[in-house]
């Protein structure tokens, strides 16, 4: 589901602020900056931020309309590939276009880890992660690592 496009979500209903508290809270608990609907079992188009600093926030239907020419790199990790990190370079500023969970239109102008954290998080309702802005051979070195350690922790586990 991690690789599929997202649908929109046409319905601002009960069940879909449900689901944007789960999802809040689910973020709370892992400790994270951002969590999208395919992370949780729903490829619809709808993603919440937790940035220190920064009010938490749900992005429904969301467009990134505009980013800066301006970029930098930030060491991103992901909770889709928990214990993983690479530096990774995206636009400093964007102004996004989506809707709150009462179905209210807003844009928004970011920068700093919101800006990084709204990129990640809405390239996940695209099927894109972030070990795809990484070089091949880079990406592979990565996704061996993280197999190596997944293997250790299940074993671990069964010897408990």
């Amino acid at each position: 589901m991690l690789r599929e496009e997202c649908s929109d979500i046409k319905a601002f209903d009960s069940a879909l602020r449900m689901l944007a508290d789960a999802m809040m809270e689910t973020l709370r608990e892992a400790d994270g900056v951002g969590l999208a609907g395919p992370q949780v079992g729903v490829p619809e188009k709808i993603f919440v931020t937790l940035v220190p600093n920064d009010e938490p926030r749900v992005f429904i239907n969301p467009e990134i309309i505009e980013t800066s020419i301006e970029t930098g790199p930030y060491e991103e990790g992901c909770l889709s590939i928990p214990g993983m990190y690479h530096e990774v370079i995206r636009p400093r500023r964007i102004r996004i276009q989506a809707f709150d969970a009462d179905g209210k239109a807003f844009t928004l102008d970011a920068d700093g880890l919101l800006a990084r954290a709204i990129q990640h998080e809405n390239d996940h309702l695209h099927g894109k992660l972030y070990i795809d802005y990484l070089p091949e051979g880079e990406r592979e070195k990565l996704l061996r690592l993280y197999e190596k350690k997944s293997k250790a922790r299940r074993n671990r586990k069964r010897k408990v």
